[in-house]
């Protein structure tokens, strides 16, 4: 059976991908900025390679005896004065390095679906040219491109719950997200698969409109959505973008392009939004 680094495993993504791997006894080895992490998040691992993925001479060894690399390695919110080039793009050409020259048989990245037709964005001009160098490696790859995750979607329960979602345009752009733990089989499956590169998203594609209704649903709260014209997006991101650093516009540069446009991708799996808010309230209650 291939022996299997993680990289990324105390993500969002990465510790469904974690449990999943467990789940099917893949021989793995997760390299991690912070182990706890996985403590925290219930992940039973024996073989942890501690190290800063941005340091090259830290990761020196990590890919030793290993067949596949699965990297989730990526930043949604700045932090730690490290940019999207620093991390999404070099990070990851560290551990490309080092997958080289252990005799690595396959390397698999998480990216963003349209990321390669959206290089005018921070964070997919990082991950894109990475995507590039992997390409040229040699190594047999595989890319996957989900849509956005379920998490991505807490902004709407969290909306919801002040009273009133606030959307772009007229509601009726379209998305289908998908969780984690969904996504985290695709990602898996991708091992043994020859596919180099997967669209995925969730079981359901649905406008922002109705998106919203499910959360307010959720809450058991009559729906109130204001729809803002795209000139005011639009003016937000020229303001933004004039007076922050990159550092700060970059996530709201993503987020408020991806809002403006279908993000739809082949359907799969089988949690749906209206268990995820719903559990959202749950927990919040």
């Amino acid at each position: 059976m291939n022996r299997i680094l993680l990289a990324g495993a105390t993500g969002y993504l990465g510790r469904y991908i974690a449990k999943e791997l467990l789940k099917r006894s893949y021989p793995l080895r997760v390299l991690a900025r912070n182990p706890e992490k996985l403590k925290q998040n219930n992940i039973k691992i024996t073989e942890i390679f501690q190290a800063e993925i941005n340091q090259p001479d830290a990761i020196k060894g990590c890919c030793k005896d290993i067949d596949v690399v699965i990297s989730t390695i990526g930043i949604t919110r700045q932090k730690d004065g490290l940019t999207y080039m620093d991390v999404d793009y070099q990070a990851n050409m560290n551990l490309l390095q080092e997958a080289k020259q252990n005799g690595v048989k396959k390397f698999i990245f998480i990216s963003v679906l349209n990321g390669d037709n959206l290089r005018n964005l921070k964070i997919c001009d990082a991950k894109e040219l990475f995507v590039e160098h992997l390409i040229e490696s040699e190594l047999a790859y595989c890319i996957i491109r989900p849509n956005g995750f379920f998490s991505d979607m807490t902004e709407f329960y969290t909306m919801a719950k002040k009273g009133r979602i606030y959307l772009f345009g007229d509601g009726e752009l379209r998305t289908n997200p998908i969780h984690g733990e969904d996504l985290a089989i695709v990602c898996v499956d991708a091992i043994d698969k020859p596919d180099k590169e997967i669209k995925v998203g969730g079981p359901e594609t649905k406008t922002h409109n109705e998106i919203a209704a499910i959360a307010f649903e959720a809450l058991g709260t009559k729906p109130k959505i204001t729809h803002i014209p795209n000139w005011v997006r639009l003016a937000i991101l020229k303001m933004v973008r004039l007076f922050s650093g990159s550092k700060v516009y970059g996530p709201i540069e993503f987020f408020m392009t991806v809002m403006a446009m279908d993000m739809v991708a082949p359907e799969y799996g089988r949690r749906t939004l209206k268990n995820y808010f719903t559990n959202l309230n749950h927990q919040n209650a």
